[in-house]
């Protein structure tokens, strides 16, 4: 048995659904970096697609790393700020650039994997050369990405979706106020 690299995926602490994760920027910054070596140590890739919404965040950052161009789609649950959907829908195109070229696309967390399966079905009738999956975050018994940079039961709390701007003021979201201590 080999020792554990820096490339490999991470658990988080043994939590149930019902507990809070809440990651920091530098927390965010450090898993993006973690996931990037990850799929330079076993992929080549050409681009990267972000899925819209927060997928775009996670792929740009590894994009970056990588000197690599970004794209994204969006597919969402979300229809507006109040309704969600019950089966995600795809609101724009693959990316067009995606034909012929090695393609890693990312989103920022998979339980189900309904999501990175419809985007993965999408960037392949572009027509890419190969296509492979990343996320930040995944659940341990949910969908796997071929890259993950870490798997945990809890709610996570991005650091972008930590507070939300309403009324004028940016406010503590209020899926998370039972959780964020201000």
């Amino acid at each position: 048995m080999r020792p554990p690299s820096p490339f490999d995926p991470v658990s988080a602490p043994d939590v149930g659904p019902e507990q809070f994760l809440e990651c920091s920027w530098e927390m965010f910054g450090e898993l993006c970096r973690a996931l990037a070596m990850r799929v330079a140590r076993e992929y080549d890739p050409e681009i990267v697609t972000g899925i819209a919404r927060a997928g775009v965040i996670p792929g740009a950052v590894v994009a970056s790393i990588l000197r690599l161009d970004f794209y994204s789609m969006n597919i969402s649950r979300r229809e507006g700020a109040e309704r969600v959907r019950e089966r995600p829908a795809i609101l724009s195109a693959a990316p067009r650039q995606a034909r012929g070229r090695r393609v890693l696309l990312v989103d920022e967390i998979t339980t189900s994997g309904e999501t990175l399966r419809m985007a993965l079905a999408a960037v392949r009738d572009v027509g890419p050369a190969e296509v492979r999956t990343a996320t930040s975050f995944v659940r341990p018994r949910g969908y796997k990405p071929d890259y993950f940079a870490l798997e945990t039961d809890a709610t996570v709390i991005f650091p972008w979706d930590r507070k939300i701007f309403e009324d004028q003021e940016l406010v503590v979201n209020p899926r998370y106020q039972d959780a964020i201590q201000e």
